[in-house]
């Protein structure tokens, strides 16, 4: 049986059974087309990784905070012919128990002990004015309320380490000068 159909040109064409049958897709065809985009959004995601994005980008935060605050701390000590904040303490370990915390900016760090039972680094003084930096950087997953996350240590040679012992992926993240 033939069916006459006109398309929008006005042109008349010709269908017949066989043709109106095989329009359309079969069930395999839509199961197949199904699961490969379900394998593709498989590996996408799994190339992707959201946790590894976010702890990369946690860590890009980190080295941005702890050279802003060791740039603030040597601008201070070029502008006091060379002396170093007073709460910068002589250590040889910036990561470990030894190392002073810096003290956020508002916090109660007067006297107060971080986690380690160590005491704060207060580096207040390179906020007043906004002179040196407009504040305290924290690490972004900074549990202690009083403490950036960041330590601060001075050696024996007069130089100064400002680190992230919370680094995420194993990355061990400092700047030395």
């Amino acid at each position: 049986m033939n069916y006459e159909l006109i398309t929008k040109s006005g042109f008349i064409s010709e269908r017949n059974e066989e043709t109106r049958s095989r329009s359309g897709f079969t069930l395999l065809e839509v199961l197949l087309v199904v699961s490969l985009l379900g394998i593709l959004a498989a590996i996408t995601i799994i190339a992707l990784n959201p946790s590894t994005q976010i702890a990369r980008t946690n860590n890009a935060q980190r080295s941005s905070d702890i050279n802003a605050i060791l740039n603030a701390v040597w601008q201070y000590s070029l502008d006091n012919q060379g002396v170093m904040p007073t709460s910068v303490l002589a250590s040889a370990d910036c990561a470990g128990t030894v190392a002073a915390e810096i003290c956020k900016t508002g916090g109660d760090c007067d006297g107060g002990t971080n986690i380690e039972g160590q005491d704060f680094a207060d580096l207040s003084i390179l906020t007043t004015n906004e002179e040196y930096v407009v504040s305290i950087p924290f690490d972004p997953t900074a549990s202690t309320t009083n403490g950036s996350g960041y330590h601060v240590v001075q050696s024996a040679n007069g130089r100064v380490t400002v680190c992230a012992p919370d680094a995420q992926l194993g990355e061990t993240i400092e700047v030395i000068r």
